[in-house]
């Protein structure tokens, strides 16, 4: 098997991690709703198992293991979502799962990673650098790194979203509006779907991924971040294996603000009887702000609902 550091992801590849993942779950619905008197669909990502579409990416990438790297067990980086959907995977295939969180994750992507199974290493964040950790983690026990969004399998797993969405619609989505952390679910649609438009959107002050393409260099977020409730959304950098996928690919990245993400979750929840998380949200956020441009074939991806009960509850009430 062709190392992760050098495979690189394919649209065959997206095309294979789609059949893989039919075969054990349902697709997520794509539902109709009007923005700015335009009517356009929502994939409800939300609705995974896990609540989040990183289910996809962490199977596919799980599935493609070696009998050898099975049994030595898995390491992953997350603040939630992905550490849900690798540790989601790992039950289901019988492998030793522990999950590099930051200590400041919400408290319920904690506890339901754990209900699932994994081990959690907790890391300071800002201060300590997760990526670090986990190489520590590494070195001392072995295990096979599963990258939230710089791994060739976790790319083809998250872009298996564009296939449904075809299927769903019965041709391609003339544009997909997707939430952007580190850009594995952007380069997988883009793969998935090549003849759609892919805009990526991003917390405020976070925008790596669309500083990249712009720049067709990596960037790293710079000293003192601006707060963002997008807890979902905030990754360093994102790695040259997105950026290859998406440079000359992507539209120009667009950022949103809490307010905007906000108006998003209750947008959702009244127009739609969805539970969105602030970073399952950006995406909407930013076609309701009018930062990108919508059609009848537009797609907007709804990526996760993990978020904590009360501050969801005081974001409704608009406290």
């Amino acid at each position: 098997m062709v190392p992760a550091d050098i495979r690189k992801p394919t649209s065959q590849g997206v095309i294979d991690a789609a059949a893989s993942i039919a075969a054990i779950l349902p697709p997520t619905p794509l539902l109709p709703v009007e923005i700015g008197g335009i009517a356009c669909h929502v994939k409800a990502e939300s609705l995974q198992p896990v609540g989040a579409f990183k289910i996809r990416g962490g199977w596919w990438r799980l599935s493609n293991l070696s009998d050898e790297e099975k049994a030595r067990g898995v390491i992953a980086v997350s603040s939630g979502n992905h550490a849900q959907g690798v540790a989601w995977a790992a039950r289901k295939l019988g492998i030793a799962a522990t999950i590099v969180m930051p200590r400041n994750a919400p408290e319920v992507k904690l506890e339901a990673t754990r209900a699932l199974g994994a081990e959690i290493v907790l890391y300071e964040r800002p201060g300590e650098d997760r990526d670090e950790v986990a190489a520590s983690l590494i070195d001392e026990r072995g295990g096979t790194l599963v990258h939230a969004f710089g791994d060739p399998w976790v790319i083809e797993g998250q872009g298996s979203a564009g296939i449904e969405i075809a299927r769903q619609l019965g041709h391609a989505p003339s544009r997909l509006v997707a939430c952007c952390g580190g850009g594995g679910l952007a380069a997988g649609l883009a793969l998935a779907c090549p003849e759609s438009a892919i805009h990526i959107v991003e917390p405020l002050g976070w925008d790596m991924v669309g500083q990249a393409i712009a720049r067709n260099e990596i960037v790293r977020v710079g000293e003192n971040p601006p707060a963002t409730i997008c807890d979902a959304l905030q990754p360093d950098a994102t790695k040259e294996i997105n950026l290859e996928v998406l440079a000359g690919r992507a539209e120009p990245g667009v950022t949103v603000s809490d307010k905007e993400v906000r108006e998003a979750q209750r947008f959702a929840f009244s127009n739609l009887n969805l539970v969105i998380e602030p970073g399952g949200a950006a995406a909407l956020a930013a076609a309701l702000a009018g930062k990108v441009p919508v059609d009848e074939d537009t797609v907007i991806l709804l990526t996760g609902g993990n978020t904590d009960a009360e501050r969801f509850a005081k974001t409704i009430a608009g406290v």
